[in-house]
């Protein structure tokens, strides 16, 4: 089944396409259907799995064909657990919905309001909110959430166990009853399913497996390293170190040009994908890297979807991802069609919790090298001490 096939507008099915989707995966191919018709959706999924295209995708559809009359007013509202989920679900959107004419918003808390009370002032369709800075702007007068035609609840079981249950219960209390609503969770046991009963209404369930494990051929590793000192880490590695070619992972658009300029400037061939970066431009690339043109890509997980490089040889992570799935999508992405691979992590003071989440999800420890140039000064000074 190919998108055009699910009955999905020319102007997404566009915009997926330039983005690396050929084909819809399990999770949209079941639950894309039910949304387009409006109906409510519990969905039990992981990260990785396509989850936020499934439900962005017939959101920004609902949304484009019924048009606001007059001024923009925020009709559809997804809440979700962290800065780091709000700003990749976001930048799904505006991917998506490039072509549509819809403007999406990210709310979230730890930086200045102004620069999001500036976008509100100009009026936007779709808000994607963490909850505490959700419900300060709501309580400033800034937000109206009484036109919200479709709530999206990602990451339930994370907002459950953050302890986000009542502004979620608040903010349920500031949304039309007439509405559609679509919850998603990772797991779905009995607490879970509580919350969601007070959400949605006669909802369509889809299960999706959990994503299996590392496979045997990649090979992992974890550098313990200071901030500052990743990016020497990574310049040493490349220029000292067996790594034929690699896809770097980095958190941010600006951190991947950071990185690519400082790879360059060091006499390592690299280039970079981000949402900035024109399809163009993104496709340009990939081919060079497929072509050992360049040595090293630098991508941000969202621009990431849809690469797909037989004989990469190497994936570092330049930063840890604080979801555990998507370490392991991201490490997936070498040792493929039977090929050995190698898995490369950096890891900061401030990054050990979601290496502890990510052994969890596996099961297994990610053995550490220790004999590096740039250990973490923490360690070095207890040594001298």
């Amino acid at each position: 089944m190919t998108f055009d096939q699910m009955n999905i507008i020319q102007p997404i099915v566009r915009a997926v396409t330039e983005e690396g989707y050929l084909r819809p995966t399990p999770i949209q191919e079941q639950a894309i259907p039910a949304m387009l018709e409006g109906r409510d959706l519990v969905g039990c999924a992981q990260t990785g799995t396509g989850k936020t295209a499934a439900f962005a995708i017939p959101v920004l559809q609902r949304l484009a064909q019924k048009p606001f009359p007059g001024k923009r007013k925020i009709r559809a509202l997804v809440l979700t657990p962290t800065r780091e989920l709000a700003v990749q679900i976001g930048e799904s959107f505006s991917a998506y919905g490039r072509y549509t004419g819809l403007k999406n918003i990210m709310i979230y808390g730890g930086v200045s309001q102004r620069p999001q009370t500036d976008l509100l002032r100009r009026g936007m369709d779709i808000m994607v909110a963490t909850p505490g800075r959700l419900l300060d702007l709501v309580n400033q007068g800034w937000v109206d959430l009484k036109h919200i035609e479709i709530f999206v609840l990602d990451e339930a079981d994370r907002m459950l166990d953050m302890g986000f249950i009542h502004d979620i219960r608040r903010i349920v209390e500031y949304l039309p009853v007439n509405r559609q609503s679509l919850f998603f969770s990772a797991t779905i046991p009995p607490e879970i399913m509580k919350l969601a009963a007070g959400i949605v209404k006669s909802a369509v369930r889809v299960d999706i497996p959990p994503v299996k494990a590392t496979s045997d051929l990649i090979s992992q590793s974890l550098y313990f390293v200071d901030k500052p000192d990743k990016k020497s880490l990574l310049i040493h590695l490349i220029i000292n170190g067996e790594i034929e070619n690699a896809l770097v992972f980095t958190r941010t658009k600006h951190g991947a040009d950071k990185i690519t300029r400082a790879l360059n400037q060091a006499g390592v061939r690299a280039g970079t994908i981000h949402g900035n970066k024109s399809q163009q431009s993104r496709q340009k690339a990939l081919v060079q890297l497929k072509r050992k043109q360049i040595r090293v890509l630098v991508a941000t997980d969202v621009a990431a979807r849809g690469i797909d490089v037989e004989e990469l040889s190497h994936v570092i992570n330049y930063e840890i991802p604080n979801v555990p799935e998507m370490y392991l999508h991201r490490i997936g992405r070498t040792g493929r069609a039977g090929m050995a691979g190698v898995a490369i992590s950096f890891c900061d003071g401030e990054e050990k919790n979601f290496v502890k989440s990510i052994q969890k999800l596996m099961n297994t420890s990610i053995p550490v090298i220790h004999e590096h140039p740039f250990t973490l000064r923490k360690k070095q000074r207890m040594a001298a001490g």
